[in-house]
C-alpha cells in the first residue's frame, strides 16, 4: 500500500510531468472506482492541471480548480505513459486498469498520461471529482500530517494523552495522524525502540519525544529516498528502505536479533524482540489458536 512517502514522491513526479498540459480524457474503466457524480468526470477534458498536491494518503491534482482526488488503498498503483495515443480501449473487469488521464499531445504527437491500476480481488482504490478536496470525506476527517511545521512533540502528546490504544493501531489511524500506515508504523516503532502493543496513554514525555523524533526522521528519509525516482521504481525503493516490515525471519540489523511477526486476520506486523520488547516474543494470536 503507498503510504505517504511514496504519495508525496508521485505528488512531484506527476507536478514534474503534468502541471501546464491540458487534460484531453479521463476515462474510468473500473466503474466502482469513481465514488462521485458531481462535477462529473467528463467536466476535466479541456482543464489543465496547475498543481498537484498529497493530503495523507490521497492524491490530489488541481485541473482550473476542478480536482481529481486518487487514493490508491492496498492493491493500486499509478503508471506514467508517455505515450497514449495507441492504447486500446480496455473492457471492464479484464485488467487491472482503473482509470486513464490521456493529456494532450505534445508538439511531437505523443499525448501523455498516466493509468491508475489495482491489483487483487479486493477493489478499494476510490476516485473523486470534487471543487474542494475537502468534500473527500478521507480528507475532510485526516488528523495532522506528521511532516507539517505544527506537527510538535507537544501536538503528539496532545494526541496520545489519555489513549487507551495500542500505539501500532493508533499511528496508522488516519483521523489520529494523516499518512502513516502498516508498513511505517512498523518502522516508526523499531527505530523508537517501543513495542507495538504499548498503550499510547502510557508514554512518558521522553518516550513522547522519541516516539515523535522516530516519526518525522522515518518519513522524511522515506521521502528523500524516494524523491525523483520515476513512478515505477517507487515500489521498489519502498521496499529496499524497509528494516522490520515485510522481513520476518531476517536478522534486524541493529542488533542482530531475528524479526519476528504477529498475525491479524487481514495484515500482519513485524518487530524485533531485543530492539522493541526486552527480547520477549509477542503473542501471535492466530498462530495460538493454530497450536490448540
Amino acid at each position: 500500500m503507498p503510504e505517504l512517502p511514496e504519495v508525496e514522491a508521485l505528488a512531484e513526479f506527476l507536478g514534474e510531468r503534468a502541471v501546464g498540459r491540458v487534460i484531453a480524457a479521463v476515462d474510468v474503466v473500473a466503474f466502482q472506482a469513481l465514488k462521485t457524480v458531481d462535477p462529473p468526470v467528463s467536466a476535466l477534458g479541456g482543464l489543465t492541471v496547475t498543481g498537484v498536491a498529497r493530503h495523507g494518503k490521497f492524491l490530489d491534482l488541481d485541473c482550473d480548480g476542478v480536482h481529481l482526488v486518487t487514493h490508491l488503498a492496498r492493491g493500486g498503483w499509478l503508471r506514467w505513459r508517455e505515450d497514449l495515443t495507441g492504447a486500446k480501449p480496455v473492457r471492464p473487469g479484464k485488467s487491472p486498469l482503473a482509470v486513464r488521464v490521456r493529456l494532450a499531445p505534445d508538439g511531437d504527437g505523443r499525448a501523455p498520461g498516466f493509468e491508475l491500476t489495482e491489483a487483487g480481488t479486493q477493489k478499494r482504490l476510490a476516485v473523486y471529482v470534487v471543487r474542494d478536496p475537502a468534500e473527500v470525506p478521507g480528507i475532510a476527517s485526516l488528523g495532522p500530517d506528521p511532516l507539517a511545521d505544527d506537527f510538535t512533540p507537544d501536538a503528539l502528546k496532545a494526541i496520545l494523552t489519555g489513549g487507551r490504544t495500542q500505539i501500532k493501531g493508533l499511528l496508522r489511524d488516519q483521523k489520529v495522524i494523516a499518512g502513516i500506515g502498516n508498513a511505517y508504523s512498523d518502522e516508526v516503532l523499531h527505530v523508537a525502540r517501543m513495542s507495538p502493543f504499548k498503550i499510547a496513554g502510557t508514554l512518558t514525555d521522553a518516550q513522547i519525544a522519541e516516539l515523535h523524533e522516530a516519526i518525522v526522521t522515518t518519513l522524511r528519509d522515506a521521502v528523500g529516498r524516494a524523491r525523483g525516482l520515476a513512478a515505477k521504481d517507487l515500489k521498489a525503493e519502498k521496499k529496499s528502505g524497509l528494516r522490520v516490515h515485510g522481513r520476518t525471519g531476517e536478522t534486524c540489523e541493529v542488533c542482530g536479533d531475528t524479526i519476528r511477526e504477529v498475525s491479524f486476520a487481514d495484515s500482519s506486523l513485524q518487530y524485533c524482540p531485543t530492539c522493541q520488547t526486552g527480547g520477549k516474543p509477542l503473542a501471535d494470536r492466530r498462530l495460538s489458536k493454530l497450536l490448540k
